[in-house]
């Protein structure tokens, strides 16, 4: 099979050389940036332009929803078979009131918000309701501007910081804070409709532990995938007609919050692979890495799945991540030693890229062909257990056989959090026969 990947944000590189390595030719090309243009140097055929290779391609695989959609669409029209969304489905992602209307408009109650391209008039807003919000922007926004508020007046106080910064690049809404678990679902949908396998995950956003510190998008997630789940019930099947009307193929996830009533309030789609969660599903991957996306595409249901396991990632990084784009401090080149043979299915690289570097041998220390950094987040490793502790404890001990140079970094609580959420929401009858802990696990990596 030929497969063509656009890779707008250099996310991609693990989910090429797996199906590289299935024996598929793979061309992955990456939006070339300062950050992105060193990723997978030397380890896949990176070409410098998509456009000439999508005739050439059996299967193009979209990493995200924010660029060449418009390219992407037209090649699907033409006949081609396209994972990811159409620009219609991106829209329920990067433009929240049409996200949030999706799901009204399919009898999906939302939380209260309001929509705001103003701060003063937000302001405003938050003096006058006296409640806790949350900040969300619309669109690939910087995520710094995604904040969670303690009390209304810390609220005011971000609002009046983010004027002052000039940060303001397009709309935001204030979103009403609701208390409660936070839990996302998601599903493969193709013209057959949802595969029967639903990933029930929760994430991981901030950079340390105990949600302490910026947000970074995730540092790690606890998923698994199950046949049956309310969450998905409630939150995927009501949009299936909607989805096969709008020609998405591919990946949908709704990330919710629910509270101790057992009310499930959606926050936000993700309308397209997420990352790290699809490096993590790869470790309950069974099977040809492309040849079940060829058949999602086509209208088949076959999915490759391990079901009812638990697994979990966490992300290496090296600093100054996630600020190195701004300090300018080189993250490219530092060795990653320790990948042995029986840990590379379970390493997922993400900025890596083959280099040089020094081994020690009986001879002395040579300079060869090593893997080595393409940038911050460097990886995600992963593991699978039958209970969230079992997963943790495994995942940990790989992450520990790793030695990077450059100071890497993780957080050490993945998964730590659900000892207390999980009986509270199954309880309320999500997430049943997830176990956090249950038997001693043994001393392997």
């Amino acid at each position: 099979m030929r497969c063509l990947i656009i890779d707008a944000n250099g996310n991609g590189l693990d989910l090429a050389l797996r199906i590289q390595a299935d024996g598929h030719q793979v061309k992955l090309f990456i939006r070339q940036t300062e950050k992105n243009k060193h990723i997978g140097r030397g380890l896949i055929d990176i070409p410098d332009d998509y456009r000439p290779w999508m005739r050439w391609s059996n299967l193009v695989i979209l990493t995200d929803n924010t660029y060449y959609m418009r390219d992407v669409d037209a090649h699907r029209r033409d006949g081609g078979l396209v994972i990811g969304a159409t620009q219609v489905t991106a829209e329920w992602e990067l433009d929240r009131e049409v996200g949030q209307k999706v799901l009204r408009d399919h009898g999906i109650e939302v939380p209260p918000y309001k929509i705001f391209n103003d701060y003063d008039k937000a302001i405003a807003h938050v003096r006058k309701h006296d409640k806790r919000f949350v900040s969300k922007p619309s669109g690939d926004a910087d995520k710094s501007l995604s904040y969670v508020a303690q009390s209304p007046a810390d609220m005011v106080y971000m609002l009046e910081r983010w004027k002052k910064m000039s940060k303001l690049k397009g709309e935001f809404i204030l979103q009403e804070f609701i208390s409660g678990c936070e839990m996302a679902v998601g599903g493969y949908f193709g013209p057959a409709g949802f595969q029967d396998a639903w990933c029930e995950n929760f994430e991981f956003k901030k950079l340390m532990n105990n949600e302490m510190g910026p947000a970074t998008g995730e540092q790690g997630t606890v998923l698994r995938f199950v046949k049956k789940s309310k969450l998905a019930d409630q939150m995927l099947k009501p949009l299936a007609e909607e989805l096969a009307k709008a020609g998405h193929t591919g990946y949908i996830d709704v990330n919710c919050i629910i509270d101790d009533a057992g009310q499930a309030w959606p926050l936000e789609f993700t309308t397209r692979y997420g990352w790290p969660t699809t490096n993590i599903q790869e470790a309950l991957h069974n099977g040809d890495h492309a040849e079940w996306l060829m058949n999602l595409a086509e209208g088949e249901k076959d999915q490759p799945w391990m079901m009812n396991t638990v697994a979990i990632g966490v992300v290496l990084s090296i600093p100054d991540y996630p600020y190195s784009h701004m300090t300018r401090k080189e993250v490219v080149g530092v060795p990653v030693y320790g990948m042995k043979q029986d840990l590379l299915e379970h390493i997922h690289p993400c900025e890596m890229m083959m280099g040089e570097a020094p081994i020690q041998s009986s001879k002395g220390i040579f300079s060869i062909p090593h893997m080595v950094t393409a940038g911050d987040y460097v990886l995600v490793m992963t593991a699978n257990g039958g209970s969230v502790q079992e997963a943790r404890e495994t995942v940990y001990r790989r992450l520990n056989r790793l030695t990077v140079p450059n100071s890497p970094q993780w957080r050490t609580d993945i998964g730590r959090r659900l000892a207390k959420q999980l009986p509270s929401i199954q309880a309320l009858g999500y997430a049943t026969g997830m176990t956090y802990s249950i038997m001693p696990t043994s001393s392997a990596a």
